[in-house]
């Protein structure tokens, strides 16, 4: 996105303006990196050691699907065995709130197609006697979900959100930006909204949806539909299930002739660490006592992330503590970090470190 940055501002170079750091990657991911080693090196230098042992894996590929991370670990996990994963990634619920979030939502892309027949047909000539391709892939997803979001497929439905769980998730506030689209309380989940609807639920999405020619469209009907969407799940979804139950739901429903075509990337699984495992009672504990007041506890990123390499494959308890803020722009022309959020991230971070060394919080 090189040209579409404010005047004065690059992806290529680092930019301080007033209490923000301009540049690609200042939060996603390489400053958030960088604040985690500086605090690693902060409590060397202060202490003379560590105080544990610590392993250091930065990965590449997690915006392509991570691919190779999860035969790595299956390879080496002699090499990457740990007691836990302590990483940053993502922003904090809001600017001035510390977070600690302990997984992440899965992500399972796939396409929608009508394939019908070759070409398009004159809508004259051929109107009302032939099907069209866009129609039928119009109501095909229009049984997935009813006019407000609510998810129709069973499986795709979570029997519940885990008391804990939703303990935590009703005591986060989301912040949005003057800049930020109207979010909608009645989208969605009846009777879930905020934080309970956008990290404790599952949500299915259209992102594309083509038939015919939009850019010069033509009297005829089209032969051929095709909708790129995705499932955003939480922890409690069988993700073994996620395209067997769709197919046998459009079965249900008379749409045999829509076919599910699996996507290439893009497959995170669901994960979550229990909010009272004692690793996560140690962050929380230490961030409180650093920044004088409690974190705010997100069951999970609203996201996808590789997290099951650490979480399944590892067995690994799994904690993110982010160093970014919603409008950090992030995927996007003026990406920046705020420097007193960086400030109270490497405060954190080396306390956190400090306490796990000490030893002095309950866990070995």
């Amino acid at each position: 996105m090189e040209g579409e940055w404010a005047d004065g501002l690059s992806p290529w170079e680092a930019t301080v303006v007033g209490d923000r750091l301009y540049g690609r990657g200042a939060v996603d991911n390489k400053g958030q990196h960088t604040i985690n080693l500086e605090a690693l090196r902060i409590v060397i230098e202060t202490r003379g050691r560590l105080g544990f042992n610590a392993k250091i894996l930065i990965e590449m590929g997690e915006e392509c699907g991570s691919p190779g991370l999860g035969g790595i670990a299956e390879a080496h996990s002699d090499l990457l065995a740990a007691d836990v994963l302590i990483a940053s990634d993502g922003p904090r619920v809001s600017t001035r709130t510390p977070t600690v979030f302990l997984g992440a939502r899965g992500s399972h892309g796939f396409s929608l197609r009508c394939d019908l027949r070759e070409g398009g047909h004159h809508s004259g000539n051929w109107g009302g006697i032939l099907p069209n391709a866009g129609i039928r892939l119009a109501q095909a997803i229009s049984v997935i979900t009813d006019a407000k979001g609510k998810i129709a497929v069973p499986e795709w439905r979570p029997d519940e959100i885990p008391a804990n769980v939703l303990a935590a998730l009703q005591g986060i506030a989301l912040e949005f930006g003057p800049d930020d689209p109207l979010t909608d309380d009645d989208w969605g989940e009846p009777g879930l909204t905020g934080a309970t609807q956008l990290l404790g639920w599952c949500n299915f999405e259209v992102t594309s949806f083509v038939c015919g020619n939009p850019q010069a469209p033509v009297n005829a009907i089209p032969g051929q539909a095709r909708a790129t969407c995705q499932l955003r799940y939480v922890a409690e979804i069988d993700h073994t299930r996620i395209v067997t139950a769709l197919r046998e739901h459009l079965d249900r429903h008379g749409f045999a002739d829509v076919e599910i075509v699996e996507g290439s990337r893009h497959f995170f699984h669901a994960t979550r660490t229990d909010p009272d495992n004692a690793w996560v009672r140690l962050a929380v504990a230490s961030i409180t006592q650093t920044m004088g007041t409690p974190p705010a506890l997100s069951p999970n990123f609203g996201g996808a992330l590789p997290n099951e390499v650490f979480a399944e494959t590892l067995c690994l308890p799994t904690i993110c503590i982010p160093h970014s803020h919603p409008a950090c722009g992030q995927h996007a022309p003026n990406e920046h970090m705020m420097l007193d959020v960086a400030r109270e991230g490497t405060q954190m971070m080396a306390g956190l470190f400090w306490d796990i060394g000490d030893g002095r919080l309950g866990v070995d």
